[in-house]
């Protein structure tokens, strides 16, 4: 197959690239390098099988040749980026997901859109499953994602209603690994910043706050297999088991052997309190589950984090 993907040189999108092609099929990543790095896909460049072309998905990018499918995952999508982008956040999740649509459109492509658990807010639903319709703060300032990310997933059902094309949308809890950036401001390469130089450990409110860390190779088989599929509903991809802020902070410090203190900080704005997926439907749908475990998770990670530090 000949597969585009957005957002291809971020940190999912270029695992996902790699595991495309180590399946066979060629790929056409495109990105703006607002937030991706080049470096993320380097060891890619010189395939026969591979492109990688700088462009901007708010504006119409035309494509020769065929396209078997177009995967949407161009997106600031740390809160570190997102509040520091807003509007461009804004513009890719409606402009930018408008044209992927059009592209997939245009040459009769399957189309799959990664949305997001943020759909979902402060949920008062526990675990989330995707019928529920969450809880999210309009206004507020995380609202830029949250809410570009449910006018996408609406934009989606709209062209799979009209226009008959086959559509998938992943909610992608939180996972981690490689390739992650450095000040990127989410929890993983936040603590494992922190750990390796030293520094106290930044917890935000009492640290009782839950989430659920799924490792960036199980996420990525759930999008090939999302792809492949015949689901045009959203399905919850990430790891299921729960652990507190706290409990993974210990998990850090012993993994990482590190002594410093934990430094507590007010809880941000609209932080969701709770955050585990219900994954009955990608079992039954994909037959797909996390296999990772999040102590091999964090070993592979904390290699790479070592290594570019």
């Amino acid at each position: 197959m000949r597969v585009l993907i957005s957002g291809g040189a971020g940190f999912v999108a270029s695992h996902l690239c790699d595991r495309l092609v180590q399946e066979g099929h060629e790929v056409v990543a495109v990105d703006n390098f607002l937030t991706g790095r080049s470096v993320n896909a380097e060891h890619l460049n010189g395939k026969r099988c591979f492109q990688l072309i700088e462009a901007d998905v708010t504006e119409p990018l035309p494509v020769d040749g065929r396209l078997d499918h177009v995967l949407h995952l161009a997106s600031p999508a740390s809160p570190a980026d997102y509040l520091n982008l807003p509007i461009e956040t804004m513009m890719v999740g409606s402009i930018g997901t408008k044209n992927m649509l059009d592209l997939a459109l245009a040459h009769q492509a399957g189309f799959l859109l990664a949305s997001t658990s943020e759909c979902y807010g402060d949920p008062t639903e526990h675990p989330q499953t995707e019928s529920y319709w969450g809880n999210v703060n309009p206004v507020g300032a995380r609202a830029v994602y949250d809410e570009a990310k449910r006018f996408a997933e609406a934009l989606t059902m709209a062209y799979h209603r009209k226009h008959g094309l086959k559509t998938h949308i992943a909610r992608i809890f939180n996972t981690y690994g490689p390739r992650m950036k450095l000040q990127d401001g989410r929890v993983v390469p936040q603590f494992l910043e922190q750990a390796l130089c030293g520094q106290p450990l930044t917890v935000y409110g009492d640290g009782g706050q839950t989430r659920s860390f799924c490792y960036v190779s199980d996420l990525v088989d759930g999008l090939y297999r999302l792809m492949l599929s015949d689901e045009p509903l959203p399905v919850n991809l990430g790891n299921p088991n729960e652990i507190t802020i706290l409990e993974f902070v210990e998990r850090i410090q012993r993994l990482t052997g590190t002594r410093t203190p934990i430094e507590y900080r007010p809880l941000p704005e609209d932080d969701p309190k709770q955050r585990q997926p219900d994954i009955t439907k990608a079992r039954s749908v994909l037959g797909w589950e996390p296999r990772v475990s999040l102590e091999e998770g964090l070993r592979l990670t904390i290699e790479y984090f070592k290594r570019l530090m």
